[in-house]
């Protein structure tokens, strides 16, 4: 637990700079002088690196550990976020951000890498829930104490204090974080399994199983909702569209965060002892979004009841859980020197959805008017792209798993309780 703990602060620190932005897009655009788009464009850069990368970093974690991974992202992050609080041009905040997507991008791979060597493979589902059950509480960070020193101090003195809990990880990293546990080193990786050769068959036999292309695609449809909402549109939404002052905005994405982190409890254990609730579990956490969205939109007054708006929130909070549940489709369906890899391709399902709407909702508020029923709307579009999917590779991901007598919880990786 300590060892695994190191690295679950990582991906703490690294998901509180990540949604930072969320709370400050309104000060960010008064600051840089700048349009919805262009908003917009910071977390779409962010969210690019981060999903071009991911496949290379589950490359890099097969091949390297995740400390060594893990200590780039910490340094790489740290300095995107000095370097956001510095920034007084418009294109400098840029390549801050891209440079914090780029060291966010190496975290949470590694820390699920940590998870299978250093807990029983059974605990798998209900370990990946809790290090994203941490990851939120970083997002709780953002906006309970993020906003308010904002307020207060200003935009460098924020972003700078901040960029130190970096520096403190990076610490505790260096110094006691180890890959896995003594006498379970993995046996050396052979000389063939070092070449672009090697790299191109280690993604394609990955893709090549319907798990892993199954847990993309639950990735892709049900995280991007809830990310948009916080990590930038969700505090203009609540502020410009419904009429809320800043801080009953920051309370109800502070619901969100609470509601994540409660569900992910619920999600993990019921599927460590349910391993069919996979699918229902995904397809009932769309369904709700759409439904709770579908509402909030078609309300006929100007602004939606706050009931309708907390309801909204708490649901939205089951979208980062029920995220998770793709890498459970994704574990069984690989042997252990291709997690990463495969866990890779997952996480780009849902980052690619978060980028496609971020941009989506920035434009059509620049061409409605600040229109947010009709910009919201696109999430319906990559819901039902995304829920095609699932029904399409469900049957044969399971049957897969079956011809292999693999269940998600079982892995060759074993150590010791």
């Amino acid at each position: 637990m300590a060892v695994w703990g190191i690295g679950v602060a990582v991906y703490f620190v690294a998901i509180t700079y990540r949604t930072s932005l969320g709370v400050a897009g309104l000060d960010a655009a008064e600051r840089f002088h700048i349009n919805a788009s262009a908003l917009s464009t910071f977390s779409i850069l962010q969210l690019l690196v981060y999903a071009g990368m991911q496949i290379p970093v589950g490359l890099l974690v097969d091949r390297f550990g995740a400390k060594k991974v893990l200590t780039l992202g910490v340094v790489l992050y740290t300095l995107g976020q000095f370097g956001f609080a510095l920034s007084e041009s418009y294109a400098m905040a840029l390549g801050s951000r891209a440079l914090l997507g780029c060291g966010d991008a190496l975290t949470f791979i590694s820390v699920l890498r940590l998870g299978s060597r250093w807990f029983p493979a059974r605990r798998g589902p209900m370990i990946a829930q809790i290090a994203a059950l941490v990851g939120m509480a970083g997002n709780l960070i953002s906006t309970l104490v993020l906003a308010r020193l904002l307020h207060t101090f200003g935009w460098t003195p924020t972003f700078a204090a901040s960029a130190a809990g970096g520096i403190v990880v990076l610490a505790l990293l260096l110094a006691f974080l180890k890959d896995h546990p003594k006498g379970f080193e993995p046996p050396p990786a052979p000389v063939e399994h070092t070449g672009a050769a090697f790299i191109r068959r280690q993604i394609a036999d990955a893709w090549r199983e319907p798990g892993t292309r199954l847990g993309m695609w639950v990735h892709f449809t049900t995280q991007f909702p809830a990310m948009v909402f916080l990590l930038l549109w969700g505090l203009p939404f609540l502020v410009e569209a419904q009429g809320l002052s800043r801080g009953t905005a920051g309370e109800l994405l502070t619901l969100v965060v609470l509601s994540n982190m409660a569900i992910g409890l619920v999600y993990g254990q019921v599927i460590a002892r349910h391993h069919a609730a996979r699918t229902p579990l995904a397809l009932g956490t769309v369904a709700a979004t759409a439904l709770m969205w579908a509402l909030t939109l078609s309300w006929p007054a100007d602004h939606a009841p706050m009931g309708l708006l907390i309801a909204l929130c708490a649901v939205l909070g089951a979208c980062g859980p029920a995220s998770m549940i793709g890498f459970d489709f994704a574990r069984p369906a690989n042997p252990p020197e291709r997690q990463g890899t495969a866990s890779g391709i997952v996480n780009m399902g849902g980052f690619t959805a978060s980028m496609t709407t971020l941009l989506a909702v920035g434009v059509l508020l620049d061409a409605t008017g600040d229109n947010y029923r009709i910009a919201f709307a696109s999430v319906f579009v990559l819901e039902a792209i995304g829920v095609s999917q699932i029904l399409r590779l469900r049957r044969r991901a399971v049957r897969r798993e079956r011809e292999r007598l693999v269940v998600s919880r079982v892995e060759a990786v074993h150590v010791p309780v």
